[in-house]
C-alpha cells in the first residue's frame, strides 16, 4: 500500500488508515474477538495508519486499539487520537453512554481545551492505549471552542511536537471552514475533514482545500461515505446522511452518481474511496471498521481502479463541481 507524507513532517500515512470508532461500540456492541480481528485484517491488508479519541465508547476504543497493536513493531505503525473531551468520573450514571456508544456510563466526557486539559487528555490516553507516544495528535471537534483551542491547545500541542513528543498536530471536526482558520492561523500540521468532501458535498473546495494548498499542509479525508449513503452500490430510502436519514433528493442524485459510475465500470463505493485523491493536499482516507469484513471491503475498494473519465462525466452532468480537479496528483494511477 503507497504511503504519503504530511508536509513539513517526517510521518508518513498509508493511503488507508484504520478509523477505530467501532471498537468503542459505536451504535451495537463490537465483540472483543471482532474488534481484535479488524486490526490483524487492517495489518494484514498493509494500513499502517490506525485513529481513535477517548470520545470513542468513553476510552473503549483507546483499551482495544493499544491492545490489539501491543505485539506489533513500534516502529511500523503511526496511530492518532484526539484532545478536548476529557473523560472524568460520572457522578449521574445512568447505566449506558448517552453519544452513542454502547458501553457503561461510568466516565463522562467534559470539554477541556487547556493547555492543562491537553496534557492530563495525553497522558490519560497513553495510559490506555499503552503505547509509548503518539504520532498525531487532533483538536476534536472544537466547533464551539475556537478561542481556547487556538490560543491554549494548539500551542501547547505545538510545543509538544517541539520537543519531538509528537510527530504532528492538527484538527478534526465535521466543518471546514474552521479547519481553515486552524491551517492559516495556527501552527497545524494536517487536519482530518469529516465528509465536506465527497461525492455529495465539496464544500470544502471553498476554505480548508485551498487553504491547505496555499500552505502546503496536508488533509486525511474522512467520513468518505456521508454515514452510509455513499457506501452502497444502490443507495434507498432510509440509508443515512450526516447521521440523520438522507433526504430524498439526496439519495436521487446519490443514485443518478451510481448509474454514471456503473457506466464506467465502476462503483458508487469505489468512487466515494477514491474521490477525495482528487484533490493534491489530500494525503489518506481513513474509513471506520468494525470487523475483519469490513476491513477487507474497504482494502478491496481502495484497490479498485477508478478512471478519470468517470470525474468528467460527473462534472458534465451536474453531479459534483465543476471546480473538481481535473487530474489526480502524481502517484494515483487510472487506467
Amino acid at each position: 500500500m503507497r504511503h504519503h507524507r504530511i508536509t513539513n513532517t517526517s510521518l508518513e500515512l498509508t493511503e488507508l488508515g484504520f478509523g477505530a470508532s467501532a471498537l468503542g461500540n459505536l451504535y451495537r456492541l463490537t465483540p472483543a474477538d471482532e474488534a481484535a480481528g479488524a486490526v490483524d485484517a487492517a495489518w494484514e491488508a498493509g494500513v499502517r495508519y490506525f485513529d481513535t479519541a477517548p470520545h470513542y465508547g468513553l476510552g473503549l476504543s483507546e483499551h482495544r486499539l493499544g491492545a490489539a497493536l501491543r505485539s506489533r513493531p513500534r516502529q511500523e505503525y503511526l496511530v492518532s487520537s484526539k484532545v478536548g473531551r476529557l473523560l472524568v468520573p460520572n457522578e449521574r450514571p445512568r447505566g449506558v453512554d448517552s453519544e452513542g456508544f454502547v458501553v457503561r456510563d461510568d466516565l463522562r466526557r467534559e470539554w477541556d481545551f487547556s493547555r492543562d486539559g491537553v496534557l492530563r487528555s495525553i497522558e490519560a490516553t497513553l495510559e490506555r492505549t499503552g503505547l509509548d507516544r503518539l504520532d498525531i495528535v487532533y483538536l476534536h471537534d472544537p466547533d464551539d471552542h475556537w478561542r481556547q483551542a487556538a490560543e491554549e491547545a494548539m500551542p501547547a500541542l505545538a510545543d509538544l511536537r517541539d520537543q519531538g513528543v509528537v510527530g504532528a498536530i492538527g484538527a478534526g471536526m465535521n466543518q471546514s471552514a474552521m479547519l481553515a482558520q486552524f491551517l492559516r492561523e495556527t501552527a497545524a500540521d494536517v487536519v482530518m475533514l469529516a465528509g465536506r468532501y465527497t461525492l455529495l458535498d465539496q464544500s470544502a473546495l471553498d476554505d480548508t482545500l485551498p487553504a491547505a494548498l496555499q500552505l502546503d499542509k496536508s488533509v486525511v479525508a474522512v467520513g468518505v461515505f456521508n454515514s452510509g449513503l455513499l457506501s452502497r452500490e444502490r443507495p434507498s430510502p432510509g440509508m443515512k446522511y450526516d447521521y440523520e436519514n438522507a433526504p430524498a433528493d439526496l439519495v436521487a442524485r446519490a443514485r443518478a452518481i451510481a448509474e454514471v459510475c456503473e457506466r464506467h465500470g465502476t462503483t458508487l463505493p469505489a468512487a466515494a474511496v477514491a474521490f477525495p485523491f482528487t484533490h493534491p493536499r489530500i494525503i489518506n482516507v481513513t474509513l471506520g471498521m468494525r470487523n475483519r469484513d469490513q476491513v477487507t471491503r474497504n482494502a478491496e475498494l481502495l484497490r479498485r481502479q477508478v478512471p478519470e473519465a468517470l470525474w468528467d462525466d460527473l462534472r458534465v452532468q451536474g453531479l459534483i463541481r465543476a471546480d473538481v480537479p481535473t487530474t489526480w496528483r502524481e502517484g494515483f494511477a487510472c487506467p
